[in-house]
């Protein structure tokens, strides 16, 4: 599965609870947590893991951050080739978590099963789904932080996505995304 994202709408917290669901179903996890490098100094923070500690404790999860370095689309230019190991050592189900993205990074989409777009409720422009891009490639589109006072704006914003999607070109014969 790949997880994409404006930074801010819980995707490291959705990936610790959903794979630590995995597990207790006895399924090995993998996730390749995808963090921006500086266009300054080349570093990255590789912090995802840091925010997943119940999950990194895990024996039955692996958790592998890794910098874009300067590759573009959100994941960095050996994520495919990473996902290819993981399904060889024996995870089951591998999470990708792409960079904090916008409209244009979505490279993950070709590479894996599910392509899940997570969205935070009062994000700004709720409009952004009428847009080509990412939300063109999203097979499911989850409006994540949907509780407490945020649970009105989380139903008003999941309307309009489902709207703007009967608008976009379906990319399968068979899959209808949902959100």
């Amino acid at each position: 599965l790949g997880l994409s994202g404006p930074p801010g709408a819980g995707k490291s917290t959705f990936i610790e609870c959903f794979g630590k669901m995995l597990t207790e179903r006895k399924h090995k996890v993998s996730v390749l947590a995808v963090d921006p490098s500086s266009s300054t100094s080349g570093g990255s923070l590789l912090g995802d893991k840091t925010r997943m500690t119940e999950l990194a404790r895990d024996m039955n999860a692996y958790i592998r951050p890794s910098p874009t370095s300067g590759t573009l689309g959100g994941v960095t230019r050996t994520t495919n080739e990473a996902i290819l190991l993981c399904e060889g050592g024996g995870y089951d189900v591998v999470l990708v978590e792409t960079v904090g993205v916008g409209q244009s990074e979505f490279a993950v989409a070709d590479m894996v099963d599910m392509f899940i777009l997570l969205l935070p409720p009062a994000g700004g422009d709720e409009l952004q789904g009428i847009k080509r891009g990412i939300i063109e490639m999203a097979d499911l589109v989850a409006i994540n932080k949907a509780d407490g006072d945020l649970v009105v704006p989380a139903r008003r914003i999941q309307a309009e996505y489902v709207s703007a999607m009967k608008l976009l070109r379906k990319r399968s014969k068979v899959w209808r995304p949902k959100v």
